[in-house]
C-alpha cells in the first residue's frame, strides 16, 4: 500500500488527521525506526505511546497502545504515517542482515539462546518454526492472555487502553505457515475465549478489541476447516461456538452465531464431496 496523504486520510476522521499533522509538525515523534516495511515509533502525548505500522500491509496493519476509542486510526498512528509520507526512516534491514552474516556462529547461537530463554512468546514462535513441540493447551495460552488484561491496569478491573495481542497472532501464523492447523486452532481459541470473557472489562478502545476478537474468531474457523477431515473436531468446534453464543458476552453473540453458521456450511460442503 502506497504511503500517501490520501491513503492516510482514508484511515481516519478529518479531526484526527489534523491532530496527527500537528503532532508531526510539533516534533512529537521521539523515536522512529524501520526494518523492511515495519516502522516502529514512540510518540509523545499525555505519555509516551508505542506505535507500529507495516507500510506494505493493507491499511498499514497499524497498532498503538493509546486509549483512543474513536473510529479507525488514532492521531499517533497518523503522525507516524505522515512522517513516512515526508520520507520514511532509513531501512535498517541491510545493517541487520550484515550483522547476522558476519557474527561469530557460537556468539550468535549464545545470544539467540539467551534471548529465547527470557522471552516466552518468542520462544514459542521459535519452536513453532524450527521444532515439533507439544501443542500448548488452550488453558495454558489463556492464562498468559488473561495476565495481559490484568497487567494493563493492575489497580483497576477496567481496561482503558489497547492490548498488543501480536505475540499470539504471530504464533498462530507460524503454525499456519507450517500447516499445523490444529496448533493454530488452539491459539485462536485461547484468544477468542479470553477476549470474550474479558470484554466486560473494556472501557475504551472498543474498536481495537473488537477487531482482535473478529480476527481470532475468523482464524479459528479457517483453521478448523483447514485441518484434515475430522468430523469430531468440527463437531467440537460447533459445540464451542454455540455455547459461547448463548452463554458468552451478549455483545459478541451475533459474531459467534455467524461463525457457527459459516463453519456448518463449510463442513457440509467439505464432507459431502
Amino acid at each position: 500500500m502506497d504511503v500517501t496523504e490520501d491513503a492516510v486520510r482514508g484511515l481516519c476522521t478529518d479531526a484526527v488527521y489534523e491532530r496527527g499533522e500537528r503532532y508531526r509538525d510539533e516534533g512529537r515523534i521521539r523515536e522512529i525506526h524501520r526494518v523492511d516495511a515495519t516502522v516502529t515509533a514512540v510518540v509523545s502525548g499525555s505519555r509516551q505511546y508505542d506505535v507500529r505500522v507495516n507500510l506494505a500491509a493493507d491499511e498499514f496493519d497499524r497498532w498503538c497502545d493509546c486509549p483512543y476509542d474513536g473510529p479507525r486510526a488514532c492521531k499517533h498512528v497518523v503522525a507516524v504515517l505522515l512522517r513516512c509520507v515526508d520520507g520514511p526512516p532509513a531501512d535498517e534491514g541491510n545493517r541487520l542482515d550484515a550483522a547476522i552474516e558476519t557474527a561469530d556462529p557460537d556468539d550468535l547461537q549464545a545470544f539467540l539462546r539467551k534471548t529465547l530463554a527470557s522471552d516466552v512468546g518468542l520462544r514459542e514462535r521459535f519452536f513453532a518454526r524450527f521444532s515439533e513441540p507439544a501443542t500448548r493447551s488452550v488453558d495454558n495460552l489463556r492464562a498468559a492472555i488473561d495476565r495481559r488484561f490484568e497487567e494493563t491496569n493492575p489497580d483497576y478491573f477496567v481496561v482503558f487502553e489497547p492490548i498488543d495481542f501480536s505475540e499470539w497472532f504471530d504464533l498462530a501464523t507460524e503454525y499456519r505457515d507450517r500447516e499445523r492447523y490444529a496448533a493454530a486452532t488452539t491459539v485462536y481459541r485461547a484468544l477468542v475465549e479470553s477476549l470474550d470473557d474479558n470484554m466486560e472489562r473494556v472501557d475504551g478502545a472498543y474498536d481495537h478489541f473488537s477487531k482482535a476478537f473478529s480476527r481470532a474468531l475468523d482464524g479459528y474457523v479457517d483453521c478448523v476447516m483447514a485441518a484434515e477431515r475430522d468430523v469430531a473436531a468440527v463437531a467440537s468446534a460447533l459445540t464451542f461456538l454455540d455455547e459461547r453464543a448463548s452463554s458468552g458476552m451478549p455483545l459478541l453473540a451475533e459474531q459467534f452465531e455467524r461463525a457457527a453458521t459459516e463453519l456448518r456450511e463449510k463442513a457440509v460442503e467439505q464432507f459431502s464431496t
